[in-house]
């Protein structure tokens, strides 16, 4: 976006009436109202992300587990740690998002609510947010072995640059992808001390294709804002091909994480929550209405449902074996 465009959003966005950060019905909403802001900035009420961020490491940690007949205990313990790891860095992340987007953001309906963009919060108290978040991040990384806390610190740059790439780039969902499934690498890592990069290669890239499926479904709804204010996304290059195009990359999706089971010679449980995924991957993208922003609201949370399956099919593999 060029210097004027931005300029023009700001002088908007200075004129616009000041909005409530969130609908009344919203939970945070009973909470005392100095600490709603900062709730809103880390997207407490809409926890979906979280799980989405999460469902890698736990494919991860649970596929490296019984690779390695490692207890279930420690499966349980890494998967409790990641959950946590989940929530840290996805706070972190949007944080990081809305002091990048803060113009971008007033400029869209569905953005220009959020704590900056509405002005209930300050760039300057944002980043001091942020200071907490990164410092229990990077402590939670060095709980891990060194191998794996070099490997976690390694994708902070991807946080940190995201944001910049609706701006230069068609693919913005692609690099949010890169990111947002480092755990399908790191929880391999933290379990083995190491890497086995031609099992977790696949995983890693199939889970980034589930991504870029996720996100630009859910992201249609700001085609119209994002075309009028010169944001790129895939939503706006895929057009009226955007259901093909979707299906296509959750079949890459579905393949590459069946590949990766059976690189790491998982059973036909493991395989079954595969299909199981599969076919409500179908079903989502047959149903969605690209049209109606509640359906293309909707796709975070259905598509949680792919990651649990994919999860519990990898765990009932692994518990199977450890009872065998």
């Amino acid at each position: 976006m060029s210097t004027l465009s931005v300029q023009n959003l700001s002088v908007q966005n200075e004129h616009r009436p000041k909005q409530s950060s969130a609908p009344a019905t919203t939970w945070v909403n009973h909470l005392p109202s100095s600490i709603r802001p900062y709730l809103y900035l880390i997207r407490a009420d809409k926890p979906a992300a979280i799980l989405l961020l999460f469902y890698p490491c736990a494919w991860s940690v649970t596929m490296t587990c019984y690779a390695l007949s490692a207890p279930i205990t420690t499966a349980w313990t890494y998967v409790g740690f990641f959950l946590l790891a989940s929530f840290v860095f996805r706070s972190a992340g949007c944080v990081i998002n809305d002091m990048w987007d803060r113009h971008i953001d007033a400029a869209v309906s569905r953005t220009r609510t959020r704590p900056l963009a509405a002005g209930d919060i300050t760039r300057l108290q944002a980043f001091i947010f942020l200071i907490p978040l990164l410092a229990l991040g990077i402590w939670l990384f060095m709980q891990l072995n060194e191998y794996s806390t070099a490997l976690g610190l390694s994708s902070l740059g991807l946080v940190v640059l995201y944001p910049a790439m609706k701006r230069v780039t068609d693919w913005p969902q692609a690099v949010l992808a890169l990111c947002f499934n480092w755990g399908a690498l790191l929880g391999a890592a933290s379990i083995a001390g190491a890497v086995d990069w031609k099992v977790y290669i696949p995983l890693y890239v199939g889970a980034a294709c589930w991504t870029i499926e996720y996100d630009t479904s859910y992201a249609r709804q700001d085609r119209d804002d994002d075309m009028k204010n010169g944001n790129h996304s895939t939503t706006i290059i895929f057009g009226d091909r955007i259901r093909p195009i979707l299906l296509m990359f959750s079949i890459f999706a579905c393949s590459l994480v069946a590949y990766a089971g059976i690189l790491n010679g998982h059973g036909f449980p493991y395989f079954i929550g595969v299909a199981l995924g599969a076919l409500h991957l179908v079903r989502f993208i047959a149903k969605i209405d690209f049209e109606d922003k509640k359906s293309c609201n909707d796709s975070l949370h259905n598509n949680l449902w792919f990651g649990f399956c994919i999860w519990a099919g990898a765990m009932a593999d692994y518990i199977l074996k450890m009872q065998s």
